[in-house]
């Protein structure tokens, strides 16, 4: 199973990045799985609902299934966040894994960025971000593409990855 992240500052379009590589990459014929980072609490779950009540109610995992999906709860309960390595470990093999967030793990990247949110360049530190996708033009010494061009940026990635 072959990795790829996105990163980069809030509010530049990570999320908008992926999904579109996902619709681009899967078209291609290409399995694709995602893992986001979430820097906060965050809940898949309704309150009222059964599975809710089972988590709250002390369950370390609640899996909900049904003919269309599942569902794989797991509440950390004193425990350290996992890392990367081991929620790659949970998933299904597929061909691609597309990572938001995680920038500090060891897998090629390539960062998002927008010049409104004034941040320096992530990739600036970083020898593992291969490319940048921006709105803006910039002179690296890494590939620099338009962030709207999700088929230069799709190219890019599975060629990278031998894919």
């Amino acid at each position: 199973m072959k990795i790829y992240g996105v990163v980069g500052w809030k509010n530049t379009g990570k999320t908008s990045l992926i999904e579109r590589l996902l619709g681009e990459i899967t078209n291609r014929g290409y399995r694709v799985s995602t893992v986001k980072h979430a820097h906060h609490s965050f809940d898949v779950d309704q309150e009222g609902k059964d599975s809710f009540r089972h988590r709250k109610a002390g369950a370390t995992e609640v899996l909900l299934a049904s003919r269309c999906r599942f569902a794989l709860m797991h509440e950390f309960r004193n425990e350290d966040e996992p890392k990367l390595e081991t929620l790659l470990s949970l998933l299904s093999p597929v061909d691609l894994v597309l990572v938001e967030g995680y920038k500090g793990d060891s897998h090629f990247k390539i960062e998002a960025h927008r010049a409104q949110t004034d941040h320096p360049l992530i990739a600036r530190e970083d020898p593992l971000i291969r490319a940048i996708a921006s709105d803006q033009d910039l002179v690296l010494d890494r590939p620099v593409f338009d962030l709207n061009d999700t088929v230069a940026i799709t190219d890019f990635i599975l060629t990278d990855l031998d894919l």
